[in-house]
């Protein structure tokens, strides 16, 4: 009697091993691709902002936008833009460059400009905005942080529900502080300044040392760098999305980079000068080898623990994942898989490379 009772008892754990390994290998068996890799030059451009991407300033006609010199979307050859520099290598992007940018615009707007991208199906998005929510009146004018955090955040979810596989590239704000400094000297800049009342929270009085004065443009310039933390922050929740980490913000502009119409918006060599830095700072389009995710399951009671790993030869930007039909989540911790649930996951490269999508099943 007690070899027939443990002769059984070791079949039972043993059919129970047996049951468990085939379930982690079901789990395993499920996965296979469902879209295809997104890797290299992308098809096409948009790009959001204010003036200074609608190239205000810098055409024939005195005040007005010049969109086809801008460094994001422009054609001029001169400022050599992210679109030149794509349709130089991916011809294919050729007339699919959209400019929703909107002059005077502030962080509240962008919203309603990433909307306009979504509808063109914009697979390469640029931001720079938020250089009027600091060029106000008085500093008292400016946005709160606060809430141009909360405005950008609106925008970003809107932007990757609305464009899910779309490279996202954010723009810090440039330094106003660097403009005050290098024509606080020019008369006519300050004369121009003061008529047409531009940017007033930083350049009202700019040769005046007075304290109040002094504090006034590092309370401003201080607003900036605050700003930019935000713009950083936010984009760094999103796996599809690229801060220039400062790159903008920290260049130095000179004096001919400023065009001498209102002494405040770049001129062609600063559009030019602006999309090289930016440029240098973001995807690296050449870069086109996906990362690779893998799928590691353990059976629990009513599904499946999944653990999700990555590796790429650039560097992983993240993994995202849905269960069922769903939006993208961005995986940061093992996820339960219930039994007879599908999940579908990916993972991203630090230039916006996508591998092909994969499901796991739980049975």
């Amino acid at each position: 009697m007690r070899t027939t009772y443990v002769t059984r008892s070791r079949r039972i754990v043993f059919i129970v091993l047996c049951v468990a390994i085939a379930l982690a290998a079901w789990g395993e068996a499920a996965a296979a691709a469902s879209s295809p890799p997104i890797t290299g030059y992308p098809n096409s451009i948009a790009s959001t902002g204010d003036s200074i991407t609608r190239a205000f300033n810098t055409g024939l006609i005195p005040f007005t936008d010049a969109p086809g010199n801008s460094w994001s979307t422009g054609t001029d050859s001169t400022v050599n833009s992210h679109y030149s520099r794509i349709l130089a290598a991916n011809p294919s992007i050729s007339g699919n460059n959209y400019n929703d940018a909107v002059t005077g615009s502030k962080m509240a707007d962008l919203n309603a400009q990433v909307a306009a991208a979504i509808s063109q199906n914009a697979a390469y998005v640029t931001i720079l905005i938020g250089a009027n929510d600091a060029c106000t009146n008085t500093p008292a004018e400016m946005t709160p942080v606060a809430t141009f955090r909360s405005q950008f955040e609106t925008a970003m979810s809107t932007l990757t529900l609305g464009l899910p596989d779309a490279r996202i590239y954010v723009l810090s704000i440039p330094s106003i502080y660097n403009l005050w400094s290098i024509l606080k000297d020019n008369r006519s800049a300050r004369l121009t300044w003061a008529l047409l009342g531009i940017c007033q929270s930083m350049l009202a009085r700019p040769l005046s040392n007075r304290p109040a004065d002094v504090n006034r443009r590092n309370y401003v310039n201080r607003r900036v760098v605050d700003y930019n933390t935000q713009l950083a922050s936010v984009c760094a929740e999103y796996i599809h999305c690229r801060f220039d980490n400062n790159a903008v913000y920290n260049t130095v502009f000179t004096p001919d980079d400023v065009n001498t119409r209102d002494y405040f918006h770049p001129s062609l060599s600063g559009q030019a000068l602006l999309a090289s830095v930016s440029w240098e700072a973001g995807f690296d389009f050449t870069d086109q080898t996906p990362p690779v995710s893998t799928a590691t399951t353990t059976p629990v009671p009513g599904g499946l623990k999944v653990l999700l790993t990555a590796a790429d030869n650039v560097g992983v930007s993240g993994i995202e994942y849905m269960i069922g039909v769903s939006t993208w989540a961005r995986y940061t911790a093992p996820v339960f898989l219930p039994t007879g649930s599908t999940m579908t996951f990916r993972a991203v490269d630090v230039n916006g490379n996508s591998e092909a999508s994969q499901t796991i099943t739980a049975r």
